[in-house]
């Protein structure tokens, strides 16, 4: 298969590999080289009129094209502009309820949240301290080396913020750094201070509120007269508990999934959005959750979510999701629709429209059945949106910050970083994967060659599964762990 049509309403193709000029696709012959992922002109079109792809319009042609011909960033512009009005119109698939009952081996914590890692994270309540963290962790790394017991990793994890901040930024520090405590995934944490900085110690304590206190510390290293043997000590003694916890069988209804993509290519709403989608809706007939964000990914395509949400409440949020966003860019003076980037450019991607049509397929069809504030933590299972930009590590770190274990992340340009979950890479097309094995997880490039989308799902769930269950993904092979907060205003 060298090119495919994604829906038959489009008047464009798609290239799914690289054709030369003379090869002919759906009987026109080509004018010109076409790249992998970039569209091809089925019918001649008049300057103004609409692109159509996934059987929607992605904005209208800038000259006329022909026939043959490749329509891309440089001859396409957006049909978007300015907040809008929306109805609730909707179109809801029940997801039926899965007579398959697969499971995975999780930490069961004492809150009834399970873990699909036993970490010890150290968290940092502001930047003067970064060091600090990491020299603690570097230290009691070396000393228990070969006696790790259950404990998967100690982690620090620096920062820039916590201090200078005011109104929203300082509540989304504080608030992602709470969730952090809270997540299943670490088996204990410990929270060090300065001391001076606006996130204090004793009102962020309150914020975290109750915690096993065997298991999450917290200091102030200017009350201490050595604060990396006394991080030591608490790190002991936190590890002494943790390292005993042990995994056990748990339903798939307890995993809790981030869906995100990034370096996306002209590829990605054919492969690895796709294929995110037939997961989301196993998962969610599994009884488990999933999470969809980058709310600026989904101006666009965003009356199809409006339309699946379970009710006019949930439609009412999703509403001023959206519509907060936009004024978000506004207020800032910014262009609301200046997206796709240059890499999705040149992997065939010219519109936001179409890379939103593109990147909602992560959702499959299931109905929408909550709706997060940034920062907020879930609390209803089956598919969720969060506010959160499209920024791949703030956006990851977010969707982590809501309560997901995993974060799984499409790309068709490659990226090699990962959050403070698990971060698995699914590349959209098999040169991607074939080049950069370090970074890729899986391939979803073998849906544009032969073989199916059940054979790929069926090895791609089972995949997931083992990755839940410890079998570990290349971001923390290679120990690349971060953390970015989201910061609207201004720095003192």
């Amino acid at each position: 298969m060298r090119y495919i049509i994604i829906n038959p309403a489009d008047n464009v193709a798609v290239a799914l590999d690289d054709l030369v000029k003379g090869e002919r696709v759906e009987g026109v012959a080509l004018q010109m080289d076409i790249p992998r992922g970039h569209k091809i002109v089925l019918r001649d079109l008049a300057e103004g009129e609409d692109v159509i792809k996934y059987g929607f319009p992605i904005g209208h042609v800038t000259r006329a094209a022909a026939a043959g011909t490749m329509v891309d960033h440089s001859c396409i512009k957006t049909n978007l502009e300015g907040l809008l009005e929306y109805k609730y119109e909707p179109s809801l698939v029940e997801i039926a309820p899965s007579s398959e009952r697969r499971t995975f081996r999780g930490f069961r914590r004492a809150d009834g949240q399970v873990g699909v890692r036993n970490q010890i994270w150290v968290i940092p309540t502001v930047g003067c301290v970064n060091g600090i963290c990491e020299e603690i962790v570097k230290r009691f790394r070396a000393e228990i080396a070969g006696h790790e017991g259950s404990v998967d990793a100690v982690v620090a994890f620096p920062h820039n913020y916590g201090c200078s901040q005011l109104g929203g930024d300082h509540e989304n520090t504080r608030t992602v750094l709470a969730d952090m405590v809270h997540h299943p995934n670490a088996g204990g944490v410990l929270v060090v201070s300065l001391g001076c900085e606006n996130n204090q110690l004793d009102a962020f304590r309150e914020l975290v509120g109750p915690v096993d206190e065997t298991r999450v510390k917290m200091f102030k290293t200017q009350a201490v007269k050595d604060e990396i043997e006394y991080g030591l000590e608490q790190l002991r003694s936190i590890f002494a508990v943790a390292s005993k916890d042990v995994r056990e069988e748990v339903p798939v209804s307890e995993l809790r999934v981030g869906l995100k993509c990034g370096g996306s290519d002209g590829l990605s709403g054919i492969t690895a959005n796709p294929l995110l989608g037939v997961f989301s809706d196993w998962i969610v007939a599994q009884g488990g959750t999933t999470v969809l964000t980058e709310v600026p990914e989904m101006f666009g395509a965003e009356t199809i979510l409006m339309n699946r949400c379970q009710d006019r409440a949930t439609f009412d949020k999703t509403v001023s999701l959206i519509n907060d966003f936009k004024e978000y860019f506004m207020k800032q003076g910014m262009p609301v629709y200046e997206n796709p980037s240059p890499g999705n450019k040149a992997g065939g991607i010219s519109t936001l429209e179409e890379k939103s049509l593109g990147c909602t397929q992560k959702c499959g069809k299931s109905i929408v059945r909550g709706v997060l504030r940034y920062g907020e933590r879930l609390r209803s299972k089956g598919l969720n949106l969060l506010s959160a930009p499209g920024n791949d590590l703030v956006a990851s770190t977010a969707l982590a910050s809501s309560g997901c274990q995993i974060v799984l992340f499409t790309t068709g340009r490659g990226t090699p970083f990962g959050s403070f979950v698990p971060t698995m890479k699914i590349s959209t097309n098999t040169p991607l994967a074939e080049n950069k094995p370090g970074w890729i997880d899986f391939n979803a490039g073998v849906l544009a060659q032969d073989e199916t989308m059940d054979t790929v799902a069926a090895r791609f769930r089972d995949y997931v599964l083992s990755v839940a269950s410890g079998e570990t993904v290349n971001n923390e092979k290679n120990g690349y762990r971060e953390i970015a907060i989201f910061k609207t205003g201004v720095t003192l």
